[in-house]
């Protein structure tokens, strides 16, 4: 028995902060939202990546994790009531004979909206990951692309491996939880922030923190249980004992279904105006790191700009017969009436 078509005036294709907060201004201007993602619960990288690890550019927060980001955005945009579809992925976006946009997932939701607005960060993402040998034999006992709880690795003995921002970054954040932490990059230098790299090391100096050049060629340790990794350095080979391995060598971005919606594509980006952040197609608009144009910055705080403009546009689009009226939340008693604070 096929389900019943859900109509609603927006449809939000991904539940990562920008896509959430895009439901906050939409219910400002009395949208109604559903939000449907691939991930089983809300806040798409910052959860599902690093949901312990500190945000400091979000303004007006001098450091916020990325689960409590999320949090607090789902709180924001609780009063406007948005239906949520996770475990769901969108295979289909096209026009209906009324003029509306039709969304099927992959579990056959089929919702119609006025508009829609994607929100789907990079799209799907996984972890880059090494070419060691035997690899996946230690993978989610002993080998992890993600920190997701910190405490999972109090006590610990671990390698991190890679020289960027999120190297750096769990460097500094594990190292005093740890019993022991080392820092393996190719060479002495580094792609992380200043600041990160002057802190790990101040570490290292003061036998705090182990920093070694070289690359890992092989994995000690059986079923599954790891004891230690072979490295190749420019002074020769040696081992390191470890129990714990995080590499991370970046993400692999995958568009997927997006890129079969008729949309224009610039190296698996949707390009859009700085306007609306509206796409080349009417009444789709692409918010967040999957869209692309010229000056842009892949920040969260850009994808709440652009939130703010797009739903603007959408408004006229699912009110077309209605005058826009500008409001500030600070002194619009209708908008702190839909907040729940008058």
């Amino acid at each position: 028995m096929s389900q019943a078509v859900v109509e609603t005036d927006v449809v939000v294709i991904g539940a990562g902060p920008v896509g959430l907060f895009a439901v906050f201004e939409l219910g400002l201007l009395n949208m109604k939202c559903h939000v449907i993602d691939i991930l089983d619960k809300p806040g798409g990288q910052c959860a599902e990546l690093y949901p312990e690890k500190p945000i400091y550019d979000i303004p007006a927060l001098p450091v916020v994790s990325g689960q409590e980001l999320v949090d607090r955005l789902m709180d924001q945009a609780k009063p406007f009531n948005p239906t949520y579809h996770y475990n769901h992925m969108v295979e289909a976006l096209e026009k209906t004979p009324e003029g509306k946009w039709r969304v099927t997932t992959d579990d056959g939701l089929q919702i119609d909206a006025t508009a829609i607005v994607v929100a789907a960060g990079g799209g799907s993402f996984q972890p880059k990951k090494p070419p060691i040998p035997g690899i996946g034999a230690y993978e989610g006992s002993s080998v992890f692309y993600a920190v997701k709880r910190m405490d999972d690795f109090k006590g610990r003995n671990i390698l991190i491996v890679g020289g960027g921002d999120s190297a750096l970054d769990w460097t500094l954040n594990l190292q005093p939880i740890a019993a022991n932490i080392a820092l393996l990059h190719r060479r002495d230098a580094f792609r992380a922030a200043p600041d990160s790299v002057s802190k790990m090391r101040a570490l290292v100096d003061a036998g705090k923190l182990d920093l070694h050049l070289g690359q890992v060629t092989a994995l000690n340790g059986a079923d599954g249980k790891l004891e230690g990794a072979e490295i190749r350095g420019s002074d020769g080979d040696y081992a390191i004992a470890c129990d714990t391995i995080l590499p991370f060598f970046g993400l692999t971005m995958k568009l997927g279904p997006v890129a079969n919606w008729g949309l224009n594509l610039h190296e698996n980006l949707v390009p859009v105006d700085t306007e609306k952040f509206e796409t080349s197609t009417p009444g789709i608009f692409a918010i967040g790191d999957i869209n692309t144009y010229p000056g842009k910055l892949k920040l969260i705080l850009s994808g709440f700009h652009e939130a703010a403009l797009m739903a603007q546009q959408a408004f006229r689009y699912v009110y077309p017969d209605e005058k826009l009226l500008f409001q500030y939340t600070t002194s619009s008693s209708s908008l702190q009436k839909k907040l729940g604070v008058a």
